[in-house]
Parts: C-alpha cells; sequence; structure tokens
C-alpha cells in the first residue's frame, strides 16, 4: 500500500459520501430522523455514525482517544452534517499529506471507546475507515428504498475509478 493509493482511497470515500449526502438531501426532515430499525435507527443517525467514526480515527492519528461517539443529535439536517464532515475532510487530508510516504506503514497506538488498548498500521486504518463508510453507506441505500426515495448515484467503487479515467 502507497502513499498515491490511501489518497485515492480517501478521494474515493468522500465522493461516495458525497452522493449519499446528495440522496439523503431530498429526504424531507421527518424522514432523515425516522426510526427504520436499522443498526443505527434513522438515516440521520446512520450517517452521523459514520462522520462519527471518521472523528474518532483522525482523533486517535491526532494522539487523542475518544472515549464516546458523536451524538447524532448534533447534527439535525444534512447541511450541518455536510459541513462538519468537510471541515473533518481537510484535516484528514492535510494528516496524510503531512504524514506522507514514511507514514504509510507507521503503528498508531491507541483506545478503544471501550478504553481497550489497541495499536494498527496507518494503512489498514485507512482502510478501515474506507470500508466501514462503504457499509454503512449500503445500509442508507436500503433505508432510503424503504422511504420511497431515490437511493444515490451508484456509489461502487469500480465507478469511481471510471468516472476519474474520463
Amino acid at each position: 500500500m502507497t502513499h498515491a493509493d490511501l489518497v485515492t482511497l480517501l478521494d474515493f470515500h468522500y465522493w461516495a459520501r458525497d452522493r449519499m449526502l446528495e440522496a439523503v438531501g431530498r429526504l424531507p426532515p421527518p424522514q432523515y430522523v425516522r426510526d427504520l430499525r436499522g443498526s443505527f435507527g434513522s438515516v440521520r443517525d446512520t450517517a452521523a455514525h459514520i462522520y462519527s467514526a471518521d472523528w474518532v480515527w483522525l482523533s486517535r492519528w491526532q494522539g487523542q482517544s475518544p472515549t464516546t461517539a458523536l451524538d447524532p443529535a448534533d447534527y439535525p439536517d444534512v447541511p450541518t452534517l455536510a459541513r462538519a464532515w468537510r471541515e473533518l475532510e481537510q484535516q484528514t487530508r492535510t494528516l496524510v499529506q503531512d504524514l506522507g510516504d514514511d507514514g504509510v506503514g507507521r503503528v498508531f497506538e491507541y483506545k478503544l471507546l471501550s478504553g481497550r488498548p489497541g495499536k494498527s498500521a496507518f494503512w489498514q486504518m485507512v482502510q478501515h475507515v474506507v470500508n466501514h463508510g462503504t457499509y454503512h453507506r449500503g445500509q442508507i441505500t436500503t433505508m432510503l428504498r424503504q422511504l420511497g426515495t431515490e437511493p444515490p448515484k451508484s456509489t461502487d467503487l469500480i465507478t469511481f475509478h471510471r468516472e476519474r479515467a474520463g
């Protein structure tokens, strides 16, 4: 795994996030927070969970170990969540850029939300962040269909690569 590979994975992650948020943004507010009995209840709570996980990992890379996830209620609408996530994206991209090629294999020690110790190579954590987002975006796609709303445009990795190739 190279630094360029990690940057490409993050490009994909944020490209797919934007497609998801575009689709979620079409929901009327009551449907955004409607409990659909998914892993995290509502579309809002699931989207906020993805964002919260991104925040937890960035915090760990910055030497902090949060003990709790962010509260989905702090993101009452899509613009609020999108704004916060784009700010987090910039911080993440800066950190990844600063780590450079030498940082790809760097092992970070941190604590899990439970307080138990953990340590992982940077490239593994970035892959996890991207995979985690993909998993929950799939759940959101299902939720949007359950609500009778059009799902996002394809967020498949191959679609991202095809569009990039032009």
